[in-house]
């Protein structure tokens, strides 16, 4: 059987894309083929996969898996980038509501072609030390805020958490947050890829309410962030310790077209 697919990427965290109203059944849950799509040297390449379904109240639904092929929980760049795909396959317009994994999301397509994507509500922050974070926001997240000066290599320190006997069983992405003198820069280990990636959306909304702990900001804010694939923006509303209208922004681009045989 051969697919249609299409390549997007956000910021470095790139994704293959597949029209879910066709039949994907040899493909979707297919743990093996979705590993092989993704992998880099026999495969297309990418961090993830992502189908596109029809939705049932909302404009469409999507459905992420990693590189590894298992189903994972949200994806920060996957879903600007799924926004962007589901306007160029006639799901949705510039401004649109759909569902994932871990709830509902709006997102929006701004005329400089950035994206907009709401993100979930954050209420439970555990400040681990002065400078480390555990949070979920669509995905669990673990973030270290780097004091000046310091550099850790994000590959061996991420595994390092991502393995030890607290988080080994469910898994973790681990974050490296640099404090810039506008915002911050940001490193991920994702698990499920189990590597660095050039950006992470989930991590990059982490580091940011992380970040806005650190520094007591309280009520509006805006944190800039940039990874090694790009620039990002986050923006919320903070009040008690809650964080609401948090929301994603950055490009989302469409690389490439083909069809592949599963």
């Amino acid at each position: 059987m051969e697919y249609k697919f299409w390549k997007y990427q956000g910021t470095g965290n790139d994704f293959i894309f597949l029209d879910g109203r066709n039949d994907v059944s040899a493909i979707k849950d297919n743990t093996p083929v979705i590993a092989r799509l993704c992998d880099r040297k026999f495969g297309i390449g990418a961090d993830g996969l992502i189908i596109l379904e029809e939705g049932s109240e909302h404009d469409f639904r999507m459905v992420y898996y990693n590189s590894d092929g298992s189903e994972s929980t949200m994806c920060g760049n996957g879903g600007r980038c799924a926004i962007a795909f589901a306007k160029f396959i006639g799901l949705a317009k510039d401004s649109t509501v759909f569902d994932a994994i871990d709830g509902k999301h709006a997102g929006e397509i701004l005329e400089d072609g950035w994206v907009e994507l709401g993100m979930i509500n954050v209420s439970k922050i555990s400040n681990l030390k002065t400078n480390v974070y555990e949070m979920n926001t669509g995905s669990p997240h673990y973030v270290q805020l780097l004091k000046k000066g310091e550099a850790l290599d994000i590959v061996d320190f991420g595994r390092k958490i991502r393995y030890n006997d607290q988080y080994k069983a469910e898994g973790i992405n681990v974050n490296a947050a640099k404090m810039l003198e506008n915002g911050i820069s940001v490193e991920t280990y994702e698990r499920g890829v189990e590597d660095e990636t050039l950006s992470c959306g989930t991590g990059v909304t982490a580091c940011a309410i992380a970040y806005n702990e650190f520094m007591g900001n309280k009520g509006k804010n805006s944190v800039d962030v940039m990874t090694k694939g790009g620039q990002l923006k986050v923006s919320f509303m903070e009040k008690d310790g809650q964080y609401f209208d948090i929301v994603l922004s950055g490009p989302a681009v469409r690389v490439f077209e083909g069809v592949i045989g599963v």
